[in-house]
């Protein structure tokens, strides 16, 4: 069976020292490097988000000191745990990048610096009530269903112009740009389809946003999928297995 493009890299090496760490992530800004320069880029317009669901203290610590200062995590109690956890190394940042029930905005507030899925007002109001409780700003990205596949999160393409133009009254949050998860396939053509249709967009609501807000980033591509992304214009890339190493599965009881 041929493996989806945008599977995991199966060559990244399970990273438990510092130096693994260096390893990996020479390895993924070279890739990201070689994909910017092919597009006729600048690699320094692109940044890297490690994502680091379900990796433990000690190897996030390890992956700090390899040269990490801003993680992401999908799930919302998981970056307040580590958040915690992690308190006393100045400057450390947190994404959240997967789907937040508004019962829990309250850690996002507290505790992330950018959100990537906004996809709805329930949201959006939860997050500007708590953080004006904690008194605190956050980036935002809003996310959009480019796939059109019903277990995926995010706004319809159609959707997102309205969605976006009643933002600018939640003034806590801060629209940076927009998210996608690409199509799990191993049709490239059908993966840079959801790449060029998020950055079509993004061109079209340039145009069209309220004045105060600026939409310029283009949140897409993981660690199988990168190069095809940056491609298209990613500024953003989202890599987990490709800096970690594969993921502990879990035991079947």
């Amino acid at each position: 069976m041929t493996q989806p493009l945008n599977s995991s890299n199966p060559a990244a090496v399970q990273a438990n020292s510092i130096d693994d760490f260096k390893q990996n992530l020479a390895s993924v800004r070279s890739r990201i490097d070689a994909a910017a320069r092919k597009a006729g880029r600048d690699p320094a317009s692109i940044r890297l988000l490690p994502v680091s669901k379900t990796v433990p203290e000690d190897r996030l610590r390890l992956a700090i000191a390899a040269g990490m200062n801003f993680l992401g995590e999908n799930k919302v109690q998981e970056v307040a745990r580590k958040a915690e956890l992690l308190a006393d190394i100045p400057g450390l940042k947190f994404s959240v990048i997967g789907s937040l029930q508004t019962n829990k905005a309250k850690f996002v507030a507290k505790y992330a610096d950018e959100f990537q899925a906004l996809d709805n007002l329930r949201q959006a109001e939860a997050l500007q009530r708590r953080l004006e409780v904690e008194d605190r700003q956050l980036d935002v990205f809003v996310q959009v269903n480019t796939s059109d596949e019903e277990s995926k999160s995010g706004l319809a393409p159609d959707d997102v112009r309205e969605f976006v133009n009643q933002l600018p009254r939640f003034d806590r949050l801060h629209v940076k740009g927009l998210m996608t998860l690409a199509l799990f396939s191993d049709d490239s053509e059908a993966v840079r389809a959801c790449f060029v249709r998020l950055r079509e967009l993004r061109d079209s609501l340039r145009e069209s946003a309220p004045a105060e807000m600026s939409i310029e980033e283009l949140s897409m591509g993981m660690s199988g999928d990168f190069e095809l992304a940056i491609a298209e214009g990613a500024t953003v890339v989202r890599v987990g297995q490709g800096i970690f190493g594969a993921r502990a599965m879990p035991v079947a009881g």
